[in-house]
């Protein structure tokens, strides 16, 4: 599963990799201020692309939400729906049989620009977190379905079977977020797309090959730490994993 991302790009570079243009420029000194861990579990705000309009990076709050709420029932679902992972993954496999991911799948799919990400490792009863960038520093883009409440935009990250060198580090769910190489990316966004067409962008595999993963301090699960800061994503080395070869 994906809970925990980092966003450290300024917004110039989204727009420049993803041929995008910022929702407003008075939002973007919040999107420039780097995030070196967000949690999902607080609903940040989270920039992303969305379908409807293709060519704009607009802001999205984590976690999706039934379309038939209010803004102001937002809050109010996201405290009843924390026992369900508080929206924050779809799992693909049921993107045209969940009540809440179906009305999306089709027509409001969206990419998720992220620097990284943070995966859990279990050894011996113990939880030790990696963080998977792009080798090359470049923003990753994970696949995503939304809704609109009102003026908002609420999202998940769509989930698959893990891929060999995921399975290995998320070795008890065995899942990992999607991520979609640059050259799918206008693809995920068509209109024109069938199911058949979408399960099967879902199913292809991001290049292992340009990824970097490595853990990271345990300071990421602790809700007494700020780990909002830089050194969270610094590589940590635990000798019990020494054996751990991705």
């Amino acid at each position: 599963m994906c809970f925990h991302t980092s966003t450290l790009h300024k917004t110039k570079k989204l727009e420049e990799h993803f041929k995008v243009n910022l929702s407003s420029d008075n939002i973007r000194p919040i999107f420039d201020k780097p995030n070196y861990h967000l949690n999902g579990f607080g609903h940040p705000n989270m920039l992303v692309i969305p379908q409807e309009k293709s060519d704009v990076l607009a802001p999205g709050v984590w976690g999706i939400v039934p379309s038939n709420k209010a803004s102001n029932e937002i809050k109010d679902y996201y405290k009843e729906a924390v026992k369900f992972g508080g929206g924050l993954n779809a799992q693909s496999e049921k993107l045209f049989n969940h009540f809440l991911y179906r009305e999306s799948a089709m027509s409001k799919r969206c990419i998720i620009p992220v620097s990284g990400f943070f995966e859990p490792h279990e050894h011996l009863k113990k939880k030790y977190p990696f963080y998977i960038s792009q080798k090359e520093k470049e923003p990753l883009a994970l696949a995503g379905i939304y809704s609109v409440i009102d003026t908002y935009i609420t999202f998940t990250i769509l989930t698959k079977e893990a891929s060999p060198m995921f399975a290995k580090i998320h070795n008890l769910k065995k899942r990992q977020p999607v991520i979609l190489d640059d050259d799918v990316i206008d693809n995920w966004l068509s209109s024109e797309l069938t199911q058949d067409d979408i399960r099967e962008l879902v199913n292809g595999n991001y290049p292992e090959s340009k990824l970097d993963a490595y853990t990271v301090s345990k300071d990421l699960f602790s809700p007494k730490v700020d780990s909002n800061i830089e050194s969270i994503i610094s590589k940590i080395d635990y000798q019990e994993l020494s054996n751990l070869s991705l």
